[in-house]
């Protein structure tokens, strides 16, 4: 049978009343007093139940996190500062890959809100999710445009995007092709494309961009690789949106004898840990992951404060150009 608090408040030779003052950190309770405590609850290995003590402190000290998927290295690195940054702030997290299918993200969304979560993070590209608009909600997201009333933090994606297209063109390429991911989805990162767009236009060329409808399917990505590789012959300089297309494209070119970078400069966007190890010699824009990260949970918790009147409409955070050998 579990040990119940009666058991140790009697082993600790107090009240169940001071028990919980100790569990709940209410109250004044003296240090000899609070160590018989703790050393009772040892001796019955005796684990306080978080959901009395949420009713009790009308918290769940719970953070739903929504992502697309954790295999992708970004959202992978992403799950990794948001746990760590949480669990120092005494916060656990329950993470749902939604995998951008928009009933399995509803379902998550509901179940979250079912376990009373204190707020919620999502880094997913479905609109239209009208529990998303919740007044009583707390939730921040990344990259992506959810609501009016519901923060957007990110990197700095029309930067970035500028910086890779202005380098490109500073090596002398002519031909410069843009792989992007899906057109339609209304997140910040299609910043990056509007700035190649723009760079490419300042610079009197003809911007040329090749849309990855399924943004996780790697397939679809060798598809259109390939297509780039077929009708653009003369493509000299490749600016892709994530490290993954750029990878992808790296080595596909090489398959059909291109060298990079002498015959096709390519840079990729993310600069997360996973692709600098697998891939050293990318040329990348670094996107600040811990400090989104960061960025986000402090203003999750002044909404879950409800101290609204702080916080900013859209936050973009500085990106970095890593200058490697393929460029």
């Amino acid at each position: 049978m579990k040990p119940k608090i009666q058991d140790v408040a009697r082993v600790a030779g107090v009240s169940a009343t001071t028990v919980s003052r100790v569990l709940n950190n209410r109250g004044y309770i003296s240090k000899e007093t609070r160590e018989n405590v703790e050393k009772a609850m040892k001796q019955l290995n005796y684990f306080p139940n978080d959901v009395a003590r949420s009713l009790f402190n009308k918290r769940t000290n719970l953070i739903g996190v929504i992502l697309p998927t954790t295999s992708n290295p970004f959202f992978g690195e992403l799950t990794f500062y948001i746990e760590t940054i949480c669990n120092s702030l005494g916060y656990k997290i329950l993470l749902c890959n939604s995998l951008n299918n928009i009933d399995k993200e509803e379902k998550y969304l509901e179940m979250l809100m079912r376990n009373q979560v204190d707020g919620i993070i999502v880094g997913t590209h479905n609109q239209g999710i009208l529990n998303y608009k919740n007044q009583n909600l707390a939730v921040v997201s990344i990259d992506t445009d959810l609501s009016e009333n519901i923060p957007i933090v990110g990197s700095d994606n029309y930067d970035g995007g500028r910086m890779a297209t202005e380098l490109l063109v500073s090596k002398g390429c002519k031909c410069i092709v843009n792989i992007d991911g899906q057109f339609s989805l209304k997140t910040q990162a299609r910043l990056r494309k509007k700035a190649y767009e723009d760079v490419m236009k300042e610079h009197n060329k003809t911007p040329i961009t090749y849309e990855v409808t399924s943004t996780f399917d790697v397939k679809n990505q060798q598809e259109v690789i390939n297509r780039i590789l077929d009708e653009c012959p003369d493509v000299d300089g490749v600016f892709a949106t994530n490290d993954l297309y750029a990878a992808g494209f790296i080595n596909q070119a090489r398959q059909r004898g291109k060298d990079v970078p002498r015959d096709i400069k390519v840079i990729g966007y993310d600069g997360t840990e996973t692709c600098q190890s697998l891939l050293p010699e990318l040329t990348t824009i670094k996107q600040p992951i811990e400090t989104i990260a960061k960025t986000a949970i402090e203003i999750l918790i002044e909404e879950i404060e409800n101290d609204f009147d702080k916080i900013p409409s859209r936050i973009s955070l500085p990106v970095e150009l890593l200058e490697g050998q393929t460029t």
